[in-house]
């Protein structure tokens, strides 16, 4: 298994089962803690026409500061993952033989959505020796859970990441949960929960500290 020192980390995969989750669930952490020069990928599993354009867009600016970045976008469809199992588990066996991650950024292993869920179990399939770090979506579910795994964020970067989200993802707008006040409540709650004024936090379920 992959000792986590962030300093050291020169790859770094970042999966999203929908348009928006990266950025939402890890998209400060990656600007914060990682050197410009890390190998950067994210793979989005799903979208329409309206928010693969979007994903497109916002991968464009949060990696414009990763020379070696990419994104991969896949079309299964939103809200039928576990019908899709077999197929969506084939793009892990791929992406397990082309990539190999200092660090991978997934779904929680128990989020109540089911596509979440899906791709969080099939990371944990295909990637057995790599360091995985689940972050969250808050949402009508309330399945948040007790993340053990803090990132402290600074103010104004949370602000500018929050900024993005609703520029770039302007399609979510409607939904009672996608505004700022919620992404900012979130932040605010879990940086109270390791002495900082902002975080972004993280379910790790092994590591190998030195």
């Amino acid at each position: 298994m992959n000792v986590l020192q962030f300093a050291n980390v020169r790859s770094v995969l970042c999966l999203g089962a929908h348009p928006d989750d990266i950025e939402i669930g890890c998209g400060a952490t990656l600007e914060t803690v990682f050197p410009k020069d890390t190998e950067m990928r994210w793979v989005v599993f799903s979208g329409n026409e309206v928010r693969r354009h979007e994903a497109v867009a916002s991968a464009d600016c949060w990696l414009n500061d990763f020379p070696s970045s990419s994104l991969a976008m896949h079309d299964f469809e939103d809200g039928c993952f576990p019908a899709c199992w077999r197929s969506i588990k084939r793009v892990f066996a791929e992406l397990s033989l082309e990539y190999n991650p200092d660090v991978i950024f997934t779904h929680y292993l128990h989020d109540r959505h089911q596509d979440h869920r899906v791709l969080a179990e099939l990371t944990w399939q295909a990637f057995r020796n790599h360091t995985i770090l689940e972050y969250e979506i808050p949402k009508f579910e309330g399945d948040l859970g007790h993340p053990n795994v803090h990132i402290p964020i600074d103010p104004k970067r949370m602000k500018s990441k929050v900024d993005r989200l609703l520029q770039f993802h302007h399609s979510q707008a409607s939904k009672h949960w996608f505004d700022r006040e919620a992404f900012l409540a979130n932040a605010r709650l879990r940086g109270i929960e390791c002495d900082t004024r902002y975080a972004e936090s993280f379910h790790a379920r092994k590591l190998v500290i030195q």
